[in-house]
C-alpha cells in the first residue's frame, strides 16, 4: 500500500513537471511570434514611410510653377499667337527646368502682378520688374538678372531734349510700371496712365501726350514700329530687374537664386538676352 502511495506521488510530480515545461515552451513560442510580428510591422511602417518620402520628393520634382506677367512689354514678354514669349518667359522656363518643375505662364494687368503673388494665386512674377524699396515691402526679390533703364520717347522735333524738360508736360506711362512710379517725381507733370505701353506710344503719336517714359528695350521696339518718334540720349533712370516671390518664401527664393547663378555662370542667361536684343 505504501509503495502504491509513493508511485502515485511520483506520477503526480512528473505530471506537474511536464505541465510546467509545456507552459514555458508555449509562452516562449508566443513571445517569439509576437516579436517577429512586431518587427515585421515596423519594417512595413518604415517601408511605407520611405514610399511616402519618395512620393513627396517625386511630387516636388514634378510640380508646377505658376508665373504671372503682363505680356505687353516686348522683348521681355509679349504674345506670339497663343504663346507668351520673351526674355522673362525664357529665363523662367530655364529656371523651372533646373528645378525639375513645369512652368505655367498667366497674363494679367501689370498692377495685378504683385497682388497675385501675395495672395498665392501665383508663385512668382517676372515682368521686367524693377527692384525698388516700395515693392520690397510687399514681395521678396531674387538676385537681379538684367540691367535696364527708363527712357523718354518724344516726337521728332520735340522741344523736350532731356529729363529736366519734362517739367509741366503731359507724360504718358503704363499703369503700375517703374515709369509710372518715377514719373510722379516730375515737377508739375501731368501723368496720363495707360493699360499698355503701346497705348501710351499711340497717344504720343496722336499728340495727346508730350512724351512717354518707359523701359529702354520696349522703347526701341515701339520707336522702330512707329515713324516720327525717337528716344532721347539721356536716360530717365537706371535700374535692375529681378523676379518677385511671396514675402517669406525663402525656399523658393533660394532655389531660384541658385538657378539664376547657374544660368549666369554657364552663359545661358546672356544667350537668352542676346536672342531677343540685338546690338544697336
Amino acid at each position: 500500500m505504501k509503495k502504491n502511495k509513493i508511485a502515485v506521488a511520483v506520477a503526480l510530480c512528473m505530471a506537474a513537471v511536464l505541465t510546467a515545461c509545456g507552459g514555458t515552451a508555449k509562452t516562449e513560442t508566443t513571445k517569439a511570434a509576437g516579436a517577429e510580428t512586431t518587427k515585421a510591422g515596423a519594417e512595413t511602417t518604415k517601408a511605407a514611410a520611405e514610399t511616402t518620402k519618395a512620393g513627396a520628393e517625386s511630387s516636388a520634382a514634378g510640380g508646377k510653377l505658376v508665373m504671372v506677367t503682363n505680356a505687353e512689354f516686348p522683348p521681355y514678354e509679349y504674345h506670339d499667337n497663343n504663346d507668351i514669349v520673351g526674355i522673362d518667359a525664357d529665363i523662367a522656363k530655364a529656371i523651372a527646368d533646373k528645378m525639375g518643375m513645369e512652368l505655367e505662364i498667366q497674363d494679367m494687368a501689370f498692377d495685378s502682378l504683385i497682388p497675385a503673388v501675395q495672395s498665392g494665386k501665383a508663385d512668382f512674377t517676372a515682368a521686367g520688374m524693377t527692384v525698388n524699396e516700395d515693392r520690397k515691402k510687399n514681395v521678396d526679390f531674387t538676385d537681379t538678372y538684367a540691367q535696364a533703364a527708363q527712357v523718354i520717347i518724344v516726337k521728332d522735333g520735340s522741344e523736350i531734349k532731356a529729363p529736366a524738360d519734362l517739367d509741366g508736360k503731359k507724360i504718358g506711362v503704363q499703369t503700375g510700371t517703374t515709369g509710372d512710379i518715377y514719373a510722379g517725381d516730375i515737377k508739375d507733370g501731368n501723368i496720363q496712365r495707360f493699360n499698355k505701353g503701346m497705348e501710351a506710344v499711340m497717344a504720343l503719336s496722336q499728340g495727346k501726350v508730350d512724351a512717354v517714359v518707359i523701359d529702354r528695350e520696349p522703347a526701341k521696339v515701339f520707336v522702330k514700329e512707329n515713324a516720327g518718334l525717337k528716344i532721347l540720349d539721356e536716360a530717365f533712370t537706371e535700374e535692375e530687374y529681378a523676379i518677385a516671390v511671396k514675402k517669406g518664401n525663402t525656399e523658393l527664393l533660394e532655389k531660384m537664386n541658385a538657378a539664376i547663378k547657374e544660368l549666369k555662370d554657364s552663359g545661358e542667361l546672356q544667350k537668352i538676352v542676346d536672342k531677343y536684343i540685338t546690338a544697336k
